[in-house]
């Protein structure tokens, strides 16, 4: 899971959450906002550009750690945003 995170970091080095509506029942936190950041092809690159998306998350907490974590968003600002990197690569 580490290793997963630090990739994604390292391909959109400045991304934010930004929450405009928190519920929690229980154990499980529901965030409602934006998901925003730039996107780079690697870390020797400069950003290709930035996007924001609408986006939900969810997270379930046990023992004081978080257990389960779910976003819900629609990818296809970012996605657009590889498809330009990789035409302009060719």
């Amino acid at each position: 899971m580490h290793a997963a995170w630090t990739g994604y970091f390292q391909m959109v080095p400045e991304y934010q959450i930004s929450a405009k509506a928190i519920f929690r029942r229980g154990n499980t936190v529901i965030l409602v906002g934006t998901a925003s950041g730039n996107y780079r092809v690697s870390t020797t690159t400069d950003s290709v550009g930035t996007w924001r998306t609408p986006a939900t998350w969810r997270a379930v907490v046990r023992r004081g750690r978080i257990a389960e974590w779910q976003v819900y968003a629609d990818n296809e600002p970012i996605r657009e945003l590889m498809r330009r990197a990789t035409e302009t690569a060719v």
